[in-house]
């Protein structure tokens, strides 16, 4: 049997709408086979509402067809909490409903998740050549799976297979918890952080983020001003004059990501150092209170683009290092994630399933 749906990645810069076709076939367990029809990204604040911007893809997609497919459900995965399939979108001023989304564009049924759930239902549909093993372990397909990833923030989340093998995913606001420094050099950034933006406390997103490198790259320069390099002096400025405008020329963080990348820049590299340390060991911290020998899988726009680096043993040292809990972790098989539409693909499942 084969069915048209629609999937889409909702974010507060941008929203990516895919139409695919989805081959179920076998038990419900089994995951259909998906090919992709029509796929555009859009700016989200140029539209008031998904609606207008769903009609347009329609609009699009129907260009490239003779006739266009009946669409048998949609699930869009959205970056905030979901209640009875209901979201509050702040950055966009969005107010979303499954419900009036049905009669809006005539589904006969949408699906709205967290995004990170839809990263996890995603996870099923991922072939061996989209994902980097760092750690084999010991799988457990009984056993949970758990989700770690940076990017604009750090989201955290886990799946619980259920008696028949079907996946269940659920969120969790593990970004949020308190920084937890493991070092000298990691109270000196704790301190820092504080005092610089006169906060009660620090979260461990404010470090393990895109934010986070940048503010650790503050961290160094400001400590070590004479190890900043000429280039990434200019790149630096560029960025604080840019600081609270709409439109911006320089990404800080991925300028550091790069410049620690090739080798050519001392404070990025011990940037990058810090903060791969600090991922691997909140990836661990996870891992302990989940113990998700299904595998645990770093996902977030982060991670495929510093692979190299997470590859040299920096990541998996902070991961394992545990104390006497050390053998649980080393048996936990870890991944990361190279397709960065994964959530599309959780999205396109769950709507598959909704039928």
């Amino acid at each position: 049997m084969t069915l048209t749906v629609l999937a889409g990645d909702i974010g507060g810069t941008k929203t990516i709408l895919k139409l695919v076709n989805a081959e179920v076939s076998g038990p419900r367990r089994a995951i259909p086979a998906l090919t992709t029809l029509w796929e555009q990204t859009y700016v989200s604040r140029s539209f008031a509402d998904l609606v207008p911007m769903v009609h347009q893809f329609f609009r699009e997609a129907s260009e490239a067809f003779i006739s266009m497919p009946d669409v048998a459900s949609a699930c869009f995965g959205i970056a905030g909490p979901i209640v009875h399939n209901a979201s509050e979108l702040t950055n966009l001023s969005w107010s979303l409903s499954g419900e009036r989304l049905q009669r809006a564009l005539e589904i006969p049924r949408i699906t709205l998740i967290n995004d990170f759930a839809a990263i996890g239902y995603g996870i099923a549909g991922l072939q061996d050549s989209q994902l980097e093993t760092l750690q084999p372990g010991s799988p457990d397909p009984a056993a949970p799976i758990a989700i770690i990833g940076a990017g604009t923030g750090l989201g955290e989340g886990f799946l619980i297979p259920d008696p028949d093998g079907i996946l269940r995913a659920f969120p969790s606001e593990g970004g949020h918890t308190d920084f937890a420094p493991r070092s000298a050099l990691e109270f000196q950034l704790l301190t820092y952080l504080l005092e610089k933006n006169s906060l009660p406390r620090v979260s461990v997103e404010r470090v393990v983020s895109g934010t986070g490198i940048a503010s650790i790259y503050q961290f160094f320069r400001d400590t070590n001003p004479r190890e900043e390099s000429v280039a990434m002096a200019e790149i630096y400025e560029t960025w604080a004059s840019e600081m609270g405008k709409k439109d911006k020329t320089v990404d800080l963080a991925a300028e550091v990501s790069k410049a620690a990348l090739s080798g050519s820049d001392f404070l990025c590299e011990q940037t990058m150092n810090l903060f791969i340390s600090a991922y691997g060991a909140e990836a661990g911290n996870l891992a302990l209170k989940i113990l998700p020998y299904g595998g645990l899988y770093v996902a977030g726009g982060i991670a495929p683009k510093i692979l190299p680096m997470l590859q040299q043993g920096v990541f998996m040292k902070a991961f394992s290092s545990k104390g006497r809990m050390r053998p649980l972790i080393e048996k936990i098989p870890v991944r990361v994630i190279l397709d960065p539409k994964v959530a599309l693909i959780g999205a396109a499942l769950t709507a598959t399933k909704e039928q």
